[in-house]
């Protein structure tokens, strides 16, 4: 028998899994099972991963993607909030010494905690998961708002939400959660996925993004107005960025003036960095007013 024969990721192994333990996948988890081991592998090898590497993955299902990550790191940490996978994965890794299942829900788990300790025996961290549709924004955002030290995230998602997140300015997919994303992050595509390798089948094709750290040059002097005044750039995309954002300051036309921003252009025209000095102008001005 083969190597993908064997593996997890095959349509056999993930039936025989699924009718030994009277599984049937929940619609309310975002349960879809990848059923090609090329897919997997593809999704390791692309995850940045090291014999020194220790790698979250969030909603292991059945561990079709937790065997690749533990063939290719030191370390694997899985977050499940089904109970029911439990004795499935005690039996479908059990040929892994390296991998470690916690069954609470990611999105209250935290993340810090476990990320100071695995660097502890580990040169770093980094997290890779195939994300139910449903939850993908939240779960990204609870790893972007903590502090902890991820070097890199590899998540497979709808692609419809991967367009948006590494979308450049100036294009239909370019939004506020772009930019707000991108202040952070180096964002790509690295694999497009279509609906054929998953059990159930979903109505959607899915792509693989990699968010890389940045090293962030031009720090906002509040981030969480720069994300609100970000927002509120993009009320109604068909308005300019001048009418968008006469609600945030009276005194917009001065603000949008002195940062080389012409009153006509729209929000989805303006680069990470123009918005960023554009905030920063907007920060200094109504600082001084409100002093």
């Amino acid at each position: 028998m083969s190597y993908k024969e064997k593996a997890i990721a095959t349509y056999s192994r993930t039936k025989e899994i699924m009718e030994k333990f009277q599984l049937f996948t929940k619609k309310n988890y975002g349960q879809n099972f990848i059923i090609d081991p090329t897919t997997v592998e593809k999704i390791a090898l692309l995850a940045q991963l090291g014999e020194r590497t220790a790698v979250i993955e969030i909603g292991p299902g059945i561990g079709a993607l937790t065997e690749q990550l533990a063939k290719h790191s030191k370390t694997v940490v899985c977050f499940e909030v089904d109970e029911r996978l439990k004795p499935v994965l005690e039996m479908s890794l059990q040929e892994y010494g390296n991998i470690e299942v916690i069954f609470e829900d990611f999105l209250k788990v935290d993340l810090d905690y476990y990320v100071k300790e695995l660097k502890k025996s580990h040169e770093r961290v980094v997290v890779c998961a195939n994300l139910p549709y449903y939850i993908t924004t939240p779960v990204l955002f609870h790893i972007f708002d903590s502090k902890a030290d991820i070097s890199y995230i590899t998540v497979m998602m709808q692609k419809e939400v991967a367009n948006r997140l590494s979308a450049i300015c100036s294009t239909k997919d370019y939004n506020a959660l772009s930019i707000i994303v991108q202040y952070k992050y180096n964002v790509k595509v690295v694999m497009k996925i279509g609906k054929n390798v998953f059990l159930p089948k979903p109505n959607v094709d899915s792509s693989v993004v990699q968010f890389e750290k940045k090293n962030i040059e031009k720090v906002v002097s509040d981030e969480e107005r720069f994300f609100e005044f970000v927002k509120a750039a993009f009320t109604q995309r068909r308005k300019t960025i001048f009418n968008n954002l006469k609600a945030v300051s009276n005194n917009i036309e001065l603000i949008l003036k002195e940062a080389g921003i012409g009153l006509e252009r729209r929000a989805e025209s303006l680069t990470v960095e123009e918005f960023i000095d554009l905030f920063e102008v907007y920060y200094e001005k109504e600082s001084i007013r409100k002093n």
